[in-house]
């Protein structure tokens, strides 16, 4: 990681070069984290009728520590691989980590009485301010991941001019900017597997959901539910009072707010992601943000960014990406040391396989 943000080139891990098998293969991949301890439990009231359920891992001494802040993707929970991932690098670069479930994932259907939504960023920013007023961390980054990357970069515009001085940095990995752009191309042949697989956890938590309240939710236009469109279409947008599904995507997607984000941020995608196309990166309100620092790479499917592992080094390259741009901003530990032969941020070389965009 360079003084100005820049996280190097990624180069992927051997035969993981294709979007859909480093997408898959992560996912599926099982991970361990001998180092890391059992999180605390900490649960934050973001709404008069919402409460969620945070897994944090607290550095002794947390005051003296900034906190990194880590944000789910759709029907994801703290317990993502990804997520865990982050509590390691990030404790072990000095950071307090907080990994918040959204509204009734993690198996909180019980604490909220409603549902959540790609922009719901209001509950991630009474956690900010919790931590600021009740635990008085000095500095927080936020770290999202796809839709949880949308709901960083919310956030942060959002606060606009307006964000607190603790919260120093954000980072968004795969995230879903223009949620439009990227159900359009979820829909394609081509990424039904990954369709089948939200829509079929989707339709999981809503029933949850109607067990926990009884009579709240007509799950009737379940059966005709085959898409996230419709899902969205059936509940989302009705819930929350949009008007349709289009009307939820437009008000719910960051890239509405992007030109006031004002937090020093770092953006990071693939071209070959399946369902979040680069071209919503190209927009003249991204391009033209000087706190945004935009990188895609050439590989890296979604949310997987697999690289060669090393000596201290899980091969996680977008994950130790975003932590270092955290201490870069927040002031933690040193980041450990590694050679320029096996380090993910070795330099590009004549083909670099990652192009910042600015």
């Amino acid at each position: 990681m360079t003084r100005d943000g820049d996280p190097g080139v990624f180069r992927p891990a051997r035969r993981l070069d294709g979007g859909h098998r480093m997408t898959l293969f992560t996912w599926g991949r099982p991970r361990r984290f001998p180092r890391l301890p059992p999180p605390v439990r900490r649960y934050f009231d973001v709404a008069p009728d919402a409460r969620v359920l945070a897994h944090c891992h607290w550095l002794p001494g947390p005051r003296r520590h900034p906190t990194l802040l880590a944000l789910h993707g759709l029907e994801g929970s703290s317990e993502a691989h990804y997520m865990r991932g982050l509590a390691d690098k990030g404790r072990a670069l000095g950071f307090n980590v907080v990994l918040l479930n959204q509204r009734n994932c993690g198996g909180t259907e019980h604490l909220s009485e409603g549902l959540y939504h790609s922009g719901l960023s209001a509950d991630p920013a009474a956690v900010v301010r919790e931590l600021i007023e009740v635990d008085r961390t000095p500095a927080i980054a936020v770290v999202g991941y796809s839709l949880g990357g949308n709901l960083a970069l919310k956030l942060a515009g959002d606060f606009g001019a307006g964000a607190p001085a603790e919260l120093r940095a954000i980072c968004a990995v795969s995230p879903t900017l223009d949620l439009a752009l990227c159900v359009d191309a979820l829909e394609r042949r081509s990424n039904a597997v990954y369709e089948w697989n939200f829509v079929r956890n989707l339709k999981r938590r809503m029933r949850r959901k109607a067990r926990a309240a009884p009579g709240r939710f007509d799950l009737t236009p379940l059966g005709r539910v085959r898409t996230v469109r419709e899902f969205d279409e059936a509940f989302t947008a009705p819930h929350h009072g949009f008007r349709d599904a289009a009307d939820y995507y437009h008000r719910a997607s960051s890239l509405r707010v992007i030109d006031r984000v004002t937090v020093p941020s770092l953006l990071v995608s693939a071209r070959d992601d399946p369902f979040v196309p680069p071209a919503q990166f190209r927009t003249p309100a991204l391009a033209g943000n000087r706190h945004i620092r935009t990188v895609i790479t050439g590989r890296g499917g979604h949310c997987g960014f697999l690289a060669p592992p090393a000596a201290g080094f899980d091969g996680y390259w977008a994950e130790r990406a975003a932590v270092e741009f955290a201490r870069l901003h927040c002031g933690a530990g040193p980041a450990p040391r590694a050679s320029a032969s096996t380090s993910c941020f070795a330099s590009a070389g004549p083909f670099p396989e990652s192009s910042c965009l600015k």
